[in-house]
């Protein structure tokens, strides 16, 4: 399940006038995912592992450098099916084991992604959050560059490999 919106979920009332004036520069993915939130968070963050299921279908991964800490750098290059290489930076700026990752995604086009791994019995609930300087520059990624169904593509492909390393 993918949505277009944000998610108000604080308390008090600036922080939902906050949220929702967000709304508009925000990509946001929730999913359950059939694993433990130590199994979603280590395959997130271990270099050995989101390299098998990142991006959206048919795209494949080289990982360059992922120090996952705050202030650590994660850059790699999606190999699209055309041959395209995308190279990528972001670099981290809250890493909470196993609840959550906020990092900037600092080469074009940038953006804040957050991450957060919510226990949910034996399973995730994950919500994956982009966050854009502007509702234009969303809805540009959104449009040119299929960012929605690239989200959802990708989470699909998490699940899958989750799945396939997780079954006894």
């Amino acid at each position: 399940m993918q949505t277009l919106r944000a998610q108000v979920v604080s308390s008090t009332a600036a922080e939902r006038l906050d949220a929702l004036l967000l709304a508009d520069r925000e990509i946001t993915a929730t999913r359950i995912v059939d694993a433990p939130r130590e199994v979603v968070f280590a395959m997130w963050t271990d270099p050995a592992h989101v390299g098998h299921w990142w991006g959206p279908n048919a795209f494949t991964n080289t990982i360059e450098e992922m120090d996952v800490r705050p202030g650590g750098v994660w850059r790699f290059v999606m190999h699209g099916p055309d041959g395209t290489d995308y190279k990528n930076r972001s670099v981290y700026d809250e890493v909470v084991t196993p609840e959550r990752l906020v990092y900037s995604h600092v080469s074009g086009p940038t953006f804040r992604m957050t991450a957060t791994f919510g226990a949910h019995g034996d399973q995730t609930r994950l919500v994956v959050r982009m966050r854009f300087d502007s509702a234009a520059q969303r809805d540009k990624v959104a449009g040119e560059l299929g960012a929605v169904e690239g989200l959802g593509q990708t989470l699909d492909r998490l699940e899958a490999y989750v799945a396939g390393r997780t079954r006894g």
